[in-house]
């Protein structure tokens, strides 16, 4: 069974997702340990693979989702990311994590945030502070700090952030599949 690493940096999510994909594939009688399929679960919501993780969730075995109630709060964490319900993902990820889950979680928060202020300074030309700190699950204070670090202007007169469009370098190619999933993230975020 694979285990986290506890300092943060040292830790490649990327690998360890392989490694517990053939654990699972690997695993005696077609069932692996409910933890491989908590860290596999979160490790999809952190790299935002949506498809995987639905179809991950369809084959953890009826028994270790009832036996696990952590397995079902990192599936509601999933859900709410697939409906963009961002005050939902943030309340959500404020579940109490084992020690195994608690690190990828923290990083699914961070990711999330990060998503969120890319899809902003994208969509946007302004956003009230309020619904700015709503997409970031921050305090005002902290969102409102979060924007000027990032460069962005505060207006406290009108309560508007200015994010500042990010540099775009020559577009990767992107695969069809990759370029629907990006456009229904810039779809989707504009609707909420």
């Amino acid at each position: 069974m694979v285990h986290l690493k506890m300092a943060k940096e040292n830790v490649d999510y990327k690998k360890l997702q392989t490694d517990l994909e053939q654990q699972e594939l690997e695993s005696a009688g077609g069932v692996a340990p409910a933890q491989v399929y908590n860290q596999l679960l979160a490790l999809y919501l952190l790299h935002n693979d949506m498809c995987n993780a639905k179809f991950l969730w369809k084959r953890i075995p009826q028994t270790v989702k009832s036996s696990t109630p952590e397995t079902v709060q990192i599936w509601a964490v999933g859900q709410k990311l697939w409906l963009r319900d961002y005050p939902g993902i943030y309340e959500a990820l404020k579940k109490e994590w084992s020690e195994s889950i608690s690190q990828i979680m923290e990083a699914v928060k961070a990711a999330t945030r990060e998503r969120a202020k890319t899809l902003v300074s994208k969509a946007y030309s302004s956003i009230d502070a309020d619904d700015f700190a709503v997409f970031m699950g921050m305090p005002l204070s902290e969102a409102i700090q979060a924007a000027t670090q990032e460069g962005w202007t505060y207006d406290s007169a009108t309560k508007y952030i200015k994010p500042t469009k990010p540099v775009m370098l020559k577009d990767p190619e992107l695969l069809s599949e990759q370029q629907l999933s990006v456009l229904t993230d810039y779809v989707s975020f504009l609707e909420a």
